[in-house]
């Protein structure tokens, strides 16, 4: 009896990844969802292309090559970026449906470089507390897509905070408590 019960629940689950085999290209592509992120670090030049979950699961390789990516540039740094972050710009890119590459100015900060910013910041810019230290912010540009644009569309989703930087070009987005500036 025991057989015929695990035989019942095997069959149904070989057959659909039989029929899923036999898929065509796109009836694949739909059956799995797949989160793809592509980077260039304006400070180091480097770039990444990845993708960093697959049918809702967060790929630890992937989000590892992401952790050392966004890491603080001057002192070498990491830091787990919260994947919430990850799943904000997706979103904010899909919403304005693009495919472009995030021009990355800051994302982790170490306390070291955070405090080393604050000090040279003429204004307030620059966040005691700052999400960046926690790996809960970056500071992005969008390949094809205007910072006015990416702002607008970073405050309409209302996931966090957004910051507009119009004179240096760029747009600040985090998953801390939604507020704009």
């Amino acid at each position: 009896m025991r057989t015929l019960r695990n035989r019942n629940l095997i069959l149904p689950g070989a057959l659909s990844v039989m029929l899923l085999s036999f898929a065509t290209p796109s009836q694949k592509s739909h059956a799995i969802s797949e989160r793809h992120l592509a980077f260039y670090h304006t400070h180091t030049g480097k770039q990444l292309d990845v993708v960093y979950s697959r049918n809702g699961i967060y790929l630890p390789a992937a989000l590892d090559e992401i952790n050392h990516f966004l890491s603080d540039f001057r002192t070498g740094d990491v830091v787990d970026m919260d994947p919430e972050l990850l799943d904000l710009i997706y979103d904010v890119r899909e919403s304005l449906g693009s495919d472009g590459v995030y021009q990355v100015v800051s994302a982790y900060r170490s306390p070291k470089t955070n405090d080393m910013l604050r000090g040279r910041s003429t204004s307030s810019g620059v966040a005691k507390r700052s999400q960046h230290l926690l790996g809960r912010a970056i500071d992005v540009r969008l390949e094809g897509v205007s910072t006015a644009e990416l702002r607008d569309q970073a405050i309409a989703l209302q996931r966090g905070g957004v910051g507009y930087y119009a004179s240096s070009d760029f747009v600040h987005m985090d998953t801390g408590r939604v507020r704009r500036w």
